[in-house]
């Protein structure tokens, strides 16, 4: 009889841990996707362009840095700006913005600005050269379009780092030797974004 009743109880032993390791296999598996959701996933480093039908100016190397450059006011605690520098790869210029809150960028798509409200993501240089000529930002003339981004964990904090997507135009500033004028780019792409080490 006690042999049967140890067998009997051996059983439901036996499927309830069956299931507890069913469980907690499904939280490592739910802890890898979580982990797997931050970072570039193999999105190109190089991607970022901006340009018209004559006009190619292509950015690449991003690298962000929670470096509290422009800061908002407003935002949570803990959480401090971060700024994003990349190069030109077939020219001699740079590019560089400032998120205020990267962690509603995290989630939303922002407005590109020039520092005029704090949850946009400012655009604060884009130039380079081609065809000869040089370019630089146009400051004067607003940017239009948004700003996204895919796998930014952690406010921008985590060493995985993400993918930036911008789809929106900007002003140039040309000089082509004693020619200066004014050109309209569109300023697009997607982008893996390294995150500096601390």
């Amino acid at each position: 009889m006690r042999s049967s009743l140890t067998s009997g109880s051996r059983f439901p032993c036996r499927t309830r841990l069956a299931v507890l390791v069913a469980a907690v296999a499904a939280l490592s598996l739910a802890g890898c996707d979580d982990e797997a959701t931050c970072g570039s996933a193999g999105t190109s480093a190089i991607g970022i362009v901006a340009g018209d039908d004559q006009i190619t100016l292509t950015y690449g190397g991003l690298v962000s840095g929670i470096n509290n450059d422009c800061p908002d006011p407003d935002a949570p605690e803990g959480v401090i700006s971060m700024t994003i520098a990349g190069t030109q790869t077939d020219g001699t210029g740079l590019i560089t913005l400032c998120v205020s809150r990267p962690d509603e960028l995290a989630t939303t798509k922002l407005a590109l600005g020039i520092d005029v409200v704090p949850s946009d993501v400012h655009i604060v240089d884009v130039g380079g050269t081609a065809n000869g000529c040089t370019f630089t930002f146009d400051d004067t003339r607003p940017p239009t379009g948004t700003a996204s981004t895919e796998g930014l964990c952690d406010n921008g904090a985590n060493p995985a780092g993400f993918v930036l997507i911008l789809d929106g135009a900007i002003s140039l500033d040309r000089t082509c030797g004693a020619t200066v004028d004014k050109v309209a780019v569109t300023l697009r792409g997607r982008i893996a974004v390294t995150a500096a080490p601390e």
